[in-house]
Order: C-alpha cells, then structure tokens, then sequence
C-alpha cells in the first residue's frame, strides 16, 4: 500500500506536475462563474512554470543535495564490497529492445565497474527491481547483468537484488543478500542528490555504508546563478531535487529512516 501512494503521492509532489494541475483547474474554471479566478489562476501557474523553468531554482535545490557528502577517500583503504543502487538503466526499454537502454544515471553502472576492476576482492551487489507499478515484472538487477559482463565483470562476482521497489527496500535487501560482516567496510553508489535519502534508509537498516556519490548534476556555485536555456531543463532539474526532498520527509514521518536531513 505504501509503495502505491507513494507513487500517486510522488506525482503530485513534482514541481511541473503541480504548476500544470494548477493550469488546469484555471482553464476548467474559465467556462464557469469563477472565470474572473480562473484566469488568475492560468497567468499565475504560467508565471510560475517560467520562473521554475528558466531560473536557477532547480540548480539550487539540487546544489545542496550534492553537496551534502563529499566525494569518497580512497586512501583510507580497500572496501569488502560495492552496493551499487538501481536507476542507470530503462528496465522496461532494455527488456523490449533486448539491449541495455542506460539512461543519465548511467555512472552509477560505469562507476561500479570502475570499482570493481580497482579492487578485484571487493563483492558487488547490485540493487534494483522495478519501481513502475505498470510494469512490476521487469527487473532492473537482471537488465544490468549482462551489460556488466560485456564490461568484463565475472557473472560469479556480482549478486543481484531484484526485489526493491523504492530505496527503502534497497537497504533491507541488499543487507540480507550482502551479509557484511563487523568491521567490513561497504561502499554505496548512487547520484549524489539521491545520496542523503539512500543513506538514511541504509543506516536504519543497520547496514554501514560509506557514500561514492557519483552522477553529478551541477558544476557546483555557478551553477546558483546561470539560467537555463530550456525550459524542459530547469523543470527535469527541479522535479529531480523535490523528488528527493519530499523523499526525505515522507521516508522519515513513516519510520523507514531515523533522520531527517543525514549528513555525513
């Protein structure tokens, strides 16, 4: 049930979902007596829709996601193994077009083979089952597997986790299948936005992980203040940081984290 509300919840929460709701209800209040309001309401979710849009709102919100842990030190020593979350690649398109559809999350998938061939003893778990409640039946973790191997990974060094639906379950999984030991240190790779809410979830799990964050979105403080020339593009930026945010909050008032804001 959660993981159903949370989608419908989840599209309502998007920025440019929310701006073109808005939009709606003033046209459909233009053929009624609430006309004069309605008309108010079109100019107002237009404006808004420019303001998201083409200003650096979106840059902001995501700044501050990406900045909250730093890149990992590969001097403090060799990992037993590698988390590698779900979301580099379109479960769907890859099963339909029978080749590995990666999409702009890919250097989640390119980073754990980079990893994987820098330390040739660390185990790689791979979480990632299907979020899509069209099309529960495809699994990302087994779309991933064979482009992992053409990037020359052995099939026996990496372990697939292909029931998560959402990040939650990433963590409660990918402990079971993983096992870690006390005192074994664990790498976990995701975007760097998606990094405080995929840290959260793993830490209520009892699963210690230390952050590779990777998939950067922004260049860093230029970005607080350069507009961007789509408006397509503003809008992907700013519903990809309020997916996180309400994330956050909504994984936090259900107990499946124990901190709101996780930082390093």
């Amino acid at each position: 049930m959660f993981f159903i509300l949370s989608k419908i919840l989840g599209f309502f929460a998007l920025p440019s979902n929310l701006i073109i709701s808005l939009g709606i209800l003033g046209v459909l209040l233009l053929r009624t007596r609430h006309a004069r309001a309605g008309w108010q309401i079109v100019i107002v979710s237009l404006l808004l829709l420019a303001a998201v849009g083409f200003s650096p709102i979106g840059n902001v919100m995501m700044l501050n996601l990406e900045q909250r842990f730093p890149p990992w030190d590969a001097a403090r020593g060799e990992p037993a193994g590698i988390v590698v979350l779900g979301g580099a690649l379109s479960p769907e398109i890859s099963a339909a077009r029978g080749a590995a559809a990666l999409n702009e999350a890919a250097e989640r998938l390119t980073a754990a083979v980079e990893l994987a061939r820098r330390y040739p003893n660390a185990r790689i778990v791979y979480s990632g089952g299907s979020g899509n409640l069209l099309h529960s039946d495809v699994s990302e973790a087994d779309q991933a597997l064979p482009q992992f191997e053409k990037l020359g990974l052995v099939r026996a060094r990496v372990l697939l986790e292909s029931r998560s639906r959402n990040t939650a379950e990433n963590a409660v999984f990918s402990k079971r299948l993983a096992k870690p030991k006390p005192g074994e240190r664990w790498l976990l790779v995701t975007s760097a936005h998606h990094m405080p809410r995929a840290v959260a979830c793993f830490r209520r799990a009892g699963f210690a992980v230390e952050p590779y964050p990777v998939d950067w979105r922004t260049r860093g403080r230029d970005d607080l203040t350069e507009p961007f020339g789509s408006l397509a593009g503003g809008l992907a930026r700013a519903d990809a940081a309020a997916k996180e945010y309400v994330g956050l909050f909504v994984y936090w008032l259900t107990g499946r984290t124990s901190e709101l804001w996780p930082g390093p």
